[in-house]
């Protein structure tokens, strides 16, 4: 071996050696006695090879995933890829080339990179959403969903975007532009295929209870203000020269004698009926300038409220007052029923707009604030009912039960639930994803296509016929498009969708379970064996629809009776976001940092190590302020303590010097501790400790051939290898033992041990500290007391006066009262 610390040398001696004892490998053995532990790392897209953000998730999440094989648990630390997706397909564009080129070449430079950097995977599980031996089962899902009535097919507003010619979620429109390629988002009217998940928004809403303490506390959060449970009650508006009223949903039906106005979304089909002809060119051209907005822009409560009157008026059902009816940008056809009554003086959207296109505000809520009207901010709390006619005098409780009471006795309205929740939409226009299993026959209508003929491939396309045209691809793949009824044998189409990558990844980990069973999505008994997800880890920018959707497809999946848990992940730990110089990294501020770079000039164990160091784990890591070149150094300091280990492997370590033995078991107990509360970076403070305690023993102590150095340099190595595994490998080695450091079983601290020698009482005269002591933590109370009163700064502090009391509470406290 080197003489010098050679991390190089160290990485390439080692990599080979793991890769052919293949240690972390899962046993699906149901007699092995071993308690299972399943470790999942929120799973990669192949855009490119691994980033800072990479290398930060995967080494947080390999922590656990060690630790869990030092403590001789089997543990199932899978990995795959998430492989469809639109950069595929507009990176084929250019180079003329099929997706999948493109992907597997990324995989396969991605997955040399995860092995480069030590991760504890299982590869034999290896998986990836584009092999149609995977989307064969996504459609088997998205079958079994449309046989339950949870997949359908509608028309639907969407944001559209003409560039890349596909549909974007909200969240992919930003500014009014698509986030991928810059193009003005516009408003497109398709028929699309919907996930029925509002059927199980209570149960998701519900079964948040489940993972309290176990999920980070702002992900919960944010999952119950996306499924969004409001109460109140539905309340009929009729239209003047419509047969039919329009209903409404609010959840303060005790305001209704304050509506003043009443507003549709200008994207709606109602909006489009309601409008009279003298009003439709103002209309139209306001309804185009609604278009480029996305939602999220529109539901702004920073952006200027707009909209135009239709020229129609609706009545108030609770005192029959002629109110009129506009269209306008921050009510969305998707929410509710798309229409509201308007409450301006007790909604501050509402009177924004009232104030701005001149409209009444009438106070229905005495709140004891000034009136909106005249300040500009709307009383949204509770009051007494002012101007209410049948609840005036009543606080907002009592006004709803009576008002809900009242409309539904005359048939005008009835108490009713709603949800923020929409379903969700899994159609894409676009060629790199998964098929929708369906055809449509002009005689039998949506047939789906028999099992026995899954998978539906996708065509050979590749280049300019991606290209977008107007259709989507697989619309001009016409012989491809074209076949026959399975049901009738007539001539029929496919559909041409492909699903949204989303469905891909809300089933990964039960794949994992039998990543190679060809006969059925996964094996029920492995899932039972594996499942739930002990330890999920991830970005938080997935806390709502990645794990929302796998959360309804595993309530789905139970229902079917093919699994027997209802939330797919135990726990979840979200990583915080690698940043440099205070910002996020972005090529067009120049901050980026790369992440080969990084690996080539300071070795893999001083990025992991750094990654682990530079704080909690959900914090975010300022590259600018971290330093793996002084890890670095650490590294070749512990390297440098293996090797002057003297005394031969196997040396009983009783008997060697007790103050270093302490400190190594103290240093157990405590990284013990610190790991499973996910404190790495505390954890790794300690281990450092102990390598100073180490090198003093060596330097200024009993000396290397101590069986206590050797002791604590064993556990050392052990310790280290959850966060450096090269140069625990190395050390383990130098110490005399054979591969691999990560089996050597996770050391158990003496009781013996680790209990203090010493603790510092606090001695305090009149509540005021005048002297710490150091007492064995066995002393009693009455010895206590007199070492207190005899040393000689407590005799001062009494200075003679009667001691009146004296508070013992051994071994940490005295208080003299005189």
């Amino acid at each position: 071996m080197s003489d010098t610390y050679d991390f190089r040398a160290i990485q390439d001696r080692w990599l080979p050696v793991w890769t052919e004892l293949d240690p972390f490998r899962a046993s699906d053995d149901p007699d092995d006695p071993r308690e299972r532990r399943y470790m999942l790392d929120m799973f990669p897209y192949p855009s490119g090879d691994l980033h800072m953000g990479h290398a930060e998730a995967f080494a947080i999440g390999d922590v656990v995933a060690r630790y869990w094989f030092q403590r001789g648990y089997n543990v199932l630390h899978p990995i795959g890829w998430d492989a469809f997706g639109l950069p595929a397909e507009n990176a084929a564009i250019q180079r003329n080339l099929h997706p999948a080129d493109w992907t597997y070449r990324n995989i396969e430079t991605q997955a040399a990179s995860f092995r480069h950097y030590a991760i504890s995977f299982d590869w034999s599980r290896r998986l990836h959403t584009c092999d149609p031996e995977y989307y064969k089962w996504t459609q088997w899902l998205f079958l079994r969903l449309f046989e339950r009535g949870l997949a359908y097919r509608k028309a639907s507003p969407v944001n559209w975007c003409p560039n890349d010619q596909t549909v974007l979620a909200n969240e992919q429109v930003v500014g009014g532009v698509c986030e991928r390629c810059g193009a003005t988002v516009t408003k497109k009217t398709l028929t699309q295929w919907f996930f029925k998940i509002t059927d199980y928004a209570q149960r998701l809403l519900d079964d948040i209870s489940l993972l309290e303490g176990r999920w980070p506390d702002r992900v919960l959060t944010m999952q119950r203000n996306w499924i969004g449970r409001s109460e109140g009650a539905y309340v009929d508006f009729v239209i003047e020269g419509r047969d039919e009223p329009v209903t409404v949903f609010t959840t303060r039906p005790d305001t209704l004698y304050g509506a003043t106005f009443f507003v549709v979304a200008a994207d709606s089909a109602l909006a489009q009926e309601l409008c009279a002809p003298q009003y439709r060119p103002a209309f139209e051209e306001y309804l185009e300038q609604v278009r480029r907005l996305s939602d999220i822009d529109r539901l702004s409560t920073e952006r200027e409220k707009t909209g135009v009157f239709l020229g129609r008026h609706a009545i108030n059902p609770v005192n029959g007052e002629r109110i009129p009816v506009w269209a306008a940008d921050y009510v969305l056809a998707e929410y509710g029923t798309g229409a509201i009554m308007a409450v301006p003086a007790h909604d501050q959207r509402d009177l924004e707009f009232a104030l701005k296109y001149g409209l009444p505000v009438r106070v229905v809520v005495d709140t004891g604030e000034p009136d909106p009207a005249q300040t500009g901010v709307a009383t949204e709390g509770d009051g007494i009912h002012v101007n209410s006619g049948i609840i005036d005098g009543t606080n907002k409780a009592d006004g709803i039960a009576r008002i809900i009471a009242y409309l539904e006795e005359r048939g005008l309205g009835r108490g009713g639930v709603t949800y923020r929740l929409r379903d969700w939409l899994v159609s894409r226009q676009r060629f790199w994803g998964a098929p929708i299993p369906i055809v449509h026959c002009p005689s039998c209508g949506e047939v789906p296509v028999p099992d026995d003929e899954l998978p539906v491939l996708l065509p050979d396309l590749r280049g300019a016929d991606l290209a977008p045209k107007g259709i989507s691809p697989l619309a001009g793949a016409t012989e491809w498009v074209a076949t026959t009824c399975p049901r009738c044998g007539g001539a029929a189409q496919r559909d041409t969708d492909t699903m949204d990558t989303f469905v891909d990844s809300s089933w990964y980990y039960l794949r994992y379970c039998s990543p190679h069973d060809d006969d059925r999505p996964f094996d029920p008994e492995k899932v039972r064996l594996w499942l739930p997800v002990h330890q999920y880890v991830g970005g938080v920018e997935h806390a709502i629809l990645h794990l929302l959707y796998s959360r309804f497809l595993t309530k789905v999946l139970y229902d079917m009776g093919l699994v027997d848990f209802t939330e797919p992940f135990s726990a979840l730990l979200n990583q915080g976001q690698v940043i440099n110089q205070g910002k996020a990294m972005s090529k067009s501020l120049g901050n980026g940092v790369d992440l080969g770079e990084q690996l080539a000039t300071y070795g893999v164990d001083a990025v992991r190590l750094t990654m682990v160091f530079a704080g909690p784990p959900e914090d975010d890591i300022d590259w600018a302020d971290v330093n793996p070149g002084a890890l670095g150094k650490f590294l070749a300091r512990v390297w440098r303590i293996a090797g002057e280990v003297t005394s031969p492997v196997g040396t009983p370590p009783e008997g060697g010097d007790e103050a270093l033995r302490r400190i190594t078991h103290r240093t157990i107990r405590e990284v013990t501790e610190l790991v499973e509360g996910f404190r790495f970076n505390v954890a790794v403070a300690r281990v450092m400790e102990l390598a100073n305690a180490i090198r003093k023993a060596i330097d200024t102590g009993p000396g290397p051939a101590d069986p206590a150095v050797r002791e604590a340099a064993e556990t050392l190595a052990v310790l280290l290898s959850l966060f450096a595994p090269y140069t625990a490998e190395e050390c383990w080695a130098r110490l005399g033992h054979q591969p691999t450091v990560a089996r050597a079983g996770w050391p158990t601290a003496d009781p013996a041990l680790v209990a203090e020698e010493f603790v510092t009482c606090v001695v305090q005269v009149n509540g005021k500290v005048r002297e710490r002591l150091q007492v064995p933590p066995s002393v009693t109370e009455e010895e206590l007391q007199a070492l207190a009163l005899a040393a000689p700064a407590i005799e001062k502090a009494i200075d003679g006066r009667p001691v009146r009391r004296v508070v013992v509470r051994a071994p940490k406290l005295v208080n003299v009262v005189v």
